[in-house]
């Protein structure tokens, strides 16, 4: 059973730090591309970041600079490392895997940020 969860959320000021972390269990992050997903209140998931199968990495040009999405092989997890966080980054982020097919997605975790 595929799995993914989500932790590492909080509220923090603008100009702050939070790490996100996506641990995987029912499949293997290396084996295929994980990615990021924010979704801010009353909008769609947007695609922020992705880490692909061979470690390269897509950013969306809004976080740029600012996130790096990263890849524990032996923790079988995916962090995304936000700085310079911003008020309109606000959103629950969520990280998603495929696996024969499917499409899988955590929970999200819950990110504020304020003035």
């Amino acid at each position: 059973q595929v799995q993914l969860v989500e932790s590492g959320g909080g509220l923090v000021q603008a100009g702050g730090s939070l790490r996100l972390s996506c641990v995987a269990s029912g499949i293997t992050v290396t084996d295929r591309t994980v990615g990021w997903y924010r979704q801010a209140p009353g909008k769609e998931r947007n695609l922020v970041a992705e880490i692909r199968s061979n470690r390269d990495t897509f950013y969306d040009a809004s976080v740029k600079g600012r996130f790096t999405i990263s890849r524990d092989n032996a923790k079988n997890t995916v962090y995304l490392q936000m700085n310079s966080l911003e008020p309109e980054d606000t959103g629950i982020f969520f990280c998603t895997a495929w696996q024969s097919g499917t499409e899988y997605w955590g929970q999200g975790t819950q990110v504020a940020v304020s003035l």
